[in-house]
C-alpha cells in the first residue's frame, strides 16, 4: 500500500512541528509550542533492530510489513532520490542546491528498520563547518562568508545498510623468514679499492596453510550514490549504539533520501571490505616476516542486512559556475567536504614565497645578484 502521508500539527496553533535534534520532542516554529514523542517500547526497538535475511532481501522475498512504497523525486544533476510527503510539487537538491520538480510516481523500497535521530541543531552544525572551513588553506575568502551568513543547512536522512556475516576460510600460501648472509665488496677510498664485509638480507619461504574464522556485525555500506564515496564514508565514526526504531516523529522538519545502491551491490561492497580484513586474518595466521597468499577459499553464513537513516547536515555552495558540497554528521559533527580553490590566494602565496627566496639569497649572497653588499654586511 502506499506510504502514509504523515502531518504533525501544533496543537495550539495548527502550524507543522519539527523534531528537536538531541530531544524526543516536536516543536513548533510558530508558536513554541512542544510535544513529547511517545517513548519506544523496549519490544518494539528490539523488534526494529532485527536483522532481515539476506537471500531473501536479494530474492526480493521480504514480507509485506518488511516493504513500502514510497514517493520520490530524482535530482538531474547528482541523481539524489529524495523521499517526499505532502503535497509538494517542487524542492531544492538537499546535496547540491539543484531545483527539482516532482515526480507523482510511487516505487516499492525495503522500508527503513531503524535510525539515529539528529542530535546537533542547524547552528551546531554550522559552527562545525564554519571552523572546519576556517582551517582550508587557499580556499576562496566568499567560502567562508557564505557559511558565516547563517544561510541554513539542510538536514536529511541519508540511506545505509547493515550487513552481519559468519565466515570460516581455508588458505594456502608461503611464510617468508630473514636470515642474512655475509658478502665480501669491492669499494673505492680515497683513490684505491678496498675488500669489505657487509651483510645482506635474504628471506627464505616455506608453504603455509591453514583456516581463519571471523564473525562481522553491522558492516556499514553508505547506500546513496548522490554523495561522493570518500566524503559519505569519511562521516565516521558513527555510533550504531543509538539506533532507535524507525519512527516518522523523526523525519519531521526533515528529508530522507531514498536509497540509490540496490541490496545486491551494497552486499558486494561489504564482502569485498570483510574479504581484506580476511586477508589481513590470513597474514597474522602465516606468521614470519613476509607472507604470500596464494588462495582464500571463504564459506559464508549467518548473512543478515538491515536497512537504517543516518542523520546528515548539507550545504552546497556555488563557485564559478560549478556546485561544492559539504556534510556535517548530525550525530557526532565530523565535517567532509569538496573545497574550491582561490586562484588569487595560490598566487599571492607563490609571489610571496619567491620574495622570500630572493630576499634569502640577497642576504646571504648579493654579489651573486649583481647588487652591492648592503653596508651593515662590510
Amino acid at each position: 500500500m502506499p506510504q502514509e502521508e504523515y502531518r504533525w500539527p501544533c496543537e495550539q496553533c495548527g502550524a507543522q512541528l519539527r523534531y528537536a535534534p538531541g530531544q524526543t520532542r516536536l516543536t513548533c516554529d510558530h508558536c513554541g509550542h512542544v510535544q513529547d514523542i511517545a517513548p519506544q517500547a523496549p519490544s518494539q526497538r528490539a523488534r526494529a533492530l532485527q536483522e532481515l535475511d539476506l537471500a531473501q532481501g536479494l530474492r526480493d522475498d521480504l514480507s509485506g510489513s518488511d516493504m513500502v512504497e514510497v514517493r520520490t523525486t530524482s535530482c538531474p544533476n547528482c541523481g539524489a532520490k529524495v523521499e517526499v510527503t505532502g503535497a509538494t510539487h517542487a524542492t531544492q537538491c538537499p546535496f547540491c542546491a539543484t531545483p527539482m520538480v516532482l515526480d507523482t510516481g510511487t516505487e516499492r523500497h525495503i522500508k527503513p528498520q531503524a535510525l539515529v535521530p539528529f542530535v546537533l541543531t542547524e547552528s551546531e552544525a554550522r559552527a562545525a563547518m564554519i571552523r572546519w572551513m576556517g582551517n582550508l588553506w587557499f580556499a576562496p575568502g566568499t567560502l567562508l562568508e557564505y557559511a558565516r551568513k547563517g544561510r541554513a543547512l539542510t538536514g536529511i536522512y541519508v540511506p545505509f545498510w547493515t550487513f552481519d556475516a559468519d565466515t570460516a576460510s581455508r588458505y594456502t600460501g608461503e611464510r617468508g623468514e630473514y636470515y642474512y648472509e655475509t658478502r665480501t665488496v669491492n669499494v673505492r677510498v680515497n683513490g684505491r679499492t678496498e675488500q669489505r664485509q657487509e651483510s645482506v638480507r635474504r628471506t627464505r619461504w616455506y608453504p603455509a596453510s591453514g583456516r581463519v574464522r571471523r564473525d562481522f556485525d553491522d558492516v556499514l555500506v553508505m547506500a546513496s550514490r548522490s554523495l561522493p564515496p570518500r566524503l559519505g564514508n569519511e562521516l565516521t565514526p558513527w555510533d550504531l549504539g543509538a539506533l532507535t526504531a524507525y519512527s516518522p516523529e523523526f523525519l519531521a522538519g526533515f528529508q530522507a533520501e531514498g536509497y540509490t545502491v540496490p541490496l545486491s551491490d551494497g552486499w558486494r561492497e561489504a564482502q569485498e571490505r570483510m574479504s581484506q580484513i580476511i586477508r589481513e586474518d590470513v597474514r597474522r595466521d602465516i606468521g614470519g616476516d613476509e607472507q604470500r597468499i596464494h588462495d582464500v577459499a571463504t564459506s559464508w553464513s549467518g548473512e543478515t542486512f538491515k536497512h537504517i537513516l543516518l542523520p546528515v547536515w548539507t550545504a552546497a555552495y556555488r563557485y564559478n559556475g560549478k556546485s561544492y558540497r559539504f556534510l556535517v554528521n548530525g550525530q557526532t559533527g565530523e565535517v567532509q567536504g569538496e573545497r574550491p580553490w582561490s586562484v588569487w590566494k595560490i598566487a599571492l602565496a607563490v609571489i610571496v614565497v619567491a620574495f622570500l627566496a630572493l630576499g634569502a639569497v640577497y642576504l646571504s649572497d648579493p654579489e651573486a645578484m649583481g647588487l652591492p653588499q648592503p653596508d651593515w654586511m662590510n
